[in-house]
């Protein structure tokens, strides 16, 4: 079986993420400075996890509560008009696949030798909104959408699929939730960092025999199909 991440690994996300906190952070201009809107930001994003989870309605929460916060609740029904729809905009990403991703994924499907399966984090509908506009699902033969991605979340997903860690390949971008818990149950991890990675996903890198790290998606043929 081979997993995928989707955001970031199959399509751009988090550029368009740092584009609307960029549009933020100048709506709030007189409040502070960039850093240290965004510094506020993310302390907001971090405390609501737990009841909000991932994802663009997440934030979209947490940049309206951040703006009343620093500006003690004086901040202009404009500013909050446009950074509500910056915000919003996030629902709707064109979800545009990488370079290299389709052909890959259809020689991958067509080999027939691998189950394709997406795990993704963040809101159900937004996340199967966006594997629609992408064009990718008839490549996968599974779709979950998760809160969070750990141990517990790939031994379930092994244990649904009938298989041990050791058969289980998963691609992503992220370190911290794509590969470092995967490697702990025993499994396989192939890294393709992005170009820019959201902070929460931060987290120190280290080498292992069970990990490939690859330059871009194209390269998964030679990892799978030579």
């Amino acid at each position: 079986v081979i997993v995928f991440d989707a955001d970031d690994t199959l399509w751009d996300n988090q550029s368009y993420f740092d584009k609307a906190e960029d549009e933020f952070t100048h709506e709030l201009k007189e409040y502070g400075t960039a850093e240290e809107l965004s510094a506020e930001l993310f302390r907001t994003e971090s405390a609501n996890m737990p009841v909000l989870g991932y994802g663009a309605k997440a934030v979209c929460i947490s940049m309206m509560e951040t703006a009343l916060k620093v500006s003690d609740n004086k901040v202009q029904g404009e500013n909050l008009s446009r950074i509500l729809s910056s915000a919003k905009s996030l629902l709707s990403l064109p979800a545009t696949p990488l370079p290299g991703v389709e052909d890959t994924l259809k020689a991958l499907k067509g080999c027939g030798r691998y189950r394709l399966v997406v795990l993704t984090k963040g809101d159900m509908l937004d996340q199967e909104n966006k594997l629609r506009r992408s064009g990718l699902s008839e490549y996968f033969d599974r779709t979950e959408v998760v809160s969070n991605k750990g141990k517990k979340e790939y031994l379930d997903l092994c244990q649904s699929e009938g298989i041990s860690p050791e058969d289980m390949a998963m691609v992503g971008n992220s370190f911290k939730s794509d590969i470092l818990p995967v490697i702990e149950i025993g499994g396989y991890g192939i890294h393709i960092p992005f170009h820019t990675t959201w902070q929460h996903e931060v987290t120190e890198e280290f080498d292992h025999p069970n990990i490939t790290r690859l330059d871009s998606f194209g390269e998964l043929a030679k990892v799978f199909l030579d």
